[in-house]
């Protein structure tokens, strides 16, 4: 986990994508179909996609898991040429740190952050100024 570079601008809509979901797990197959979708329209590498559509779906799927959001926000920006940025953002004010655990090969739960860190170039936790919640983010290379 590495300290964020500044989140993203919610009004850049040419390189920016934007989906609020409501907090049932429904919403986690919404995310990744829309994620899928503008990837495709951005013409990524489909390698790139398939790693992004995880992420966010595991980031989601966090969101929902271990907060009382009556929202999340997903959102996928081309922040640059070379890099995607990923972000999902809660409205937990608590202040809590994330979850971390460490699964038994037997357990079937458990491994979101650890795909995250293991597929991401970067990714970290900030104070999402859009919630007043955390914002989890992740960079991949488009490269």
């Amino acid at each position: 986990m590495t300290s964020s570079p500044q989140l993203l601008d919610a009004a850049t809509q040419e390189r920016t994508h934007w989906l609020e979901l409501p907090p049932q797990r429904s919403s986690i197959k919404v995310a990744r179909r829309s994620v899928s979708a503008r990837l495709s329209a951005w013409r990524l590498p489909a390698d790139l996609c398939a790693d992004a559509v995880l992420l966010v779906s595991e980031l989601a799927t966090n969101a929902l898991r271990h907060t009382l959001s009556a929202r999340i926000l997903c959102g996928i920006g081309l922040v640059t040429d070379e890099c995607l940025r990923l972000e999902v953002h809660d409205h937990d004010r608590s202040g809590r740190e994330l979850p971390r655990c460490e699964p038994g090969p037997e357990d079937e739960g458990g491994r979101g952050l650890l795909l995250v860190e293991a597929i991401a170039d970067s990714w970290g936790i900030d104070r999402s100024r859009l919630t007043g919640g955390n914002a989890v983010w992740a960079n991949l290379r488009t490269v």
